[in-house]
């Protein structure tokens, strides 16, 4: 079994002609879907970025228990199973929160990884003098401007290097069987930056300062201005997409591609204008941030065209890779292997998904409903961190003082009998999400009328208490809830 697992970073599926997009072009995307199977009910576990690949990697859902964090001795990757059972497996990424502190271990379970250096404030190229910072709308960091010198034409760009990074492992393994190759681009996380004639491509006439990078606020500009910002952003998917075309590419120049398992997600999505909002970390996961994209192909291309609409997580990578590897496991996890639903279009056992962000609103959905629930207190408490490995949310440093408030050693978890260290986690709700929501998204996809408050949310607050159980939840966080 050969499979390709793809992940590009911070991917809204509404910017995907397969989920009904009518202006981007995505012709990599729109033909691995034509092989494949389309998912319309996938959702997001964890996030932002670490906790969401520790979801994959792990197979446990992350958010409930800690933020951004470390592989830890309780954790049990799947890549580790696979290099126990003989299986080669190599990761390719420009991901640099991989290599900073709070992303310890990860890259190390691959057999083998390479690295392409530049994205975001990837501390990279250095200048006794930084950069004369320009007139800007939304964010702008030093360190990416000097990072983008390097980048002069699409071939230069971090996230075609990671595709061109995969295809030359492909050249040097050609032949192999049994492999996972794991293609992570940073691409479109922001900056949303690419040559210019993949954004002029979408007719865009922007003519005001520099803006490719969201504030994590309400849009700046002007409608004019947040049209130019989803260009951008469309031009910088589309690269990516033109890279993994090449990939694909290869795959058929070697007589591999009709039999591999092929997977293309994300981590979550991100706002550009929606809901009055840019960015992600502040605001409630609607549907643009937490109904991902997930696009499966299978060996032979069967079931090619098919759509499926079973509710699904990333947390069920991990199980799904080990069932198609034949690599079995005793220990307990949270997501299901997919094999049969691919194959066969069965049902899963989930009754509801969690999703969100440690800290800030626990969300459950259905499939037909998702409902917020916000903190219960303005103080956001109890809430606490649990760990085994010390980390941080500051990339260039270790764990301060503050991080081991009150900190103690103990059981703390339910489903290990490893001790863990569990320390309170300060954290204010942001205004932005004090408010408890809910939505019928089938009626209602775009998430305009709130129905908390009406006979229906008892039903949602007994899906989210009863799947916050299964997923092995530490008590603090029904306290914190008011459940």
């Amino acid at each position: 079994m050969n499979v390709i697992f793809i992940l590009l970073d911070s991917m809204n599926r509404n910017y995907l002609p397969i989920y009904g997009n009518d202006w981007v072009k995505m012709p990599t995307i729109d033909g691995l879907a034509r092989t494949g199977i389309v998912f319309d009910n996938h959702w997001l576990g964890s996030a932002p970025c670490m906790p969401a690949r520790r979801d994959i990697l792990t197979g446990r859902l992350n958010l409930l228990e800690r933020g951004w964090g470390a592989i830890e001795p309780k954790d049990v990757p799947f890549p580790r199973l696979l290099r126990q059972a003989g299986i080669k497996s190599h990761m390719e990424t420009d991901h640099y929160h991989y290599f900073h502190v709070g992303g310890e271990n990860y890259h190390t379970l691959f057999s083998t990884y390479g690295y392409h250096r530049g994205q975001e404030s990837d501390p990279w190229l250095s200048a006794t003098v930084p950069p004369q910072e320009p007139e800007h709308l939304g964010n702008w960091v030093a360190q990416y401007d000097l990072n983008r010198q390097a980048f002069q034409t699409a071939a230069d760009f971090s996230t075609p290097k990671t595709f061109q990074g995969a295809i030359e492992w492909l050249k040097r393994n050609e032949g192999l069987e049994d492999y996972l190759l794991w293609v992570e681009g940073f691409d479109p996380h922001e900056p949303f930056d690419c040559p210019e004639d993949y954004v002029a491509q979408y007719g865009d006439d922007w003519d005001g300062p520099r803006y490719d990078w969201t504030s994590y606020r309400e849009p700046e500009g002007g409608e004019k201005a947040t049209a130019h910002l989803r260009r951008q952003y469309a031009g910088t998917l589309n690269m990516a997409d033109e890279y993994m075309g090449k990939l694909f590419d290869e795959l058929k120049r070697q007589g591999t591609f009709n039999d591999a398992l092929i997977i293309l997600t994300t981590d979550h999505g991100h706002m550009i204008g929606e809901h009055n909002a840019t960015g992600k970390n502040r605001w409630h996961v609607w549907n643009q941030l937490g109904n991902i994209p997930l696009v499966v192909k299978l060996p032979g291309n069967r079931n090619a065209g098919q759509r499926r609409q079973q509710l699904t997580q990333n947390i069920d990578v991990m199980p799904t890779l080990l069932d198609y590897f034949g690599v079995p496991f005793d220990h307990p996890i949270h997501g299901e292997s997919l094999k049969d639903v691919f194959e066969s279009n069965a049902p899963v056992q989930r009754e509801g998904a969690i999703y969100g962000w440690f800290g800030m609103p626990v969300n459950v959905t259905d499939g037909k409903y998702t409902y917020f629930r916000a903190a219960a207190r303005k103080d956001n408490t109890p809430l606490y961190v649990h760990f085994q490995v010390p980390t941080t949310y500051n990339h260039h440093d270790v764990a301060d003082r503050l991080f081991y408030q009150d900190a103690e050693m103990g059981q703390f978890l339910p489903y290990t009998d490893l001790p863990v260290i569990r320390s309170r986690w300060f954290m204010n709700r942001w205004h932005t999400v004090e408010e408890t929501q809910l939505f019928n998204i089938e009626t209602d996809y775009g998430q305009e009328h709130n129905l908390a408050g009406t006979d229906m949310e008892k039903t949602y607050i007994e899906l989210l208490r009863e799947t916050m159980k299964k997923m092995d939840s530490p008590p603090s966080q029904f306290e914190r809830l008011g459940l």
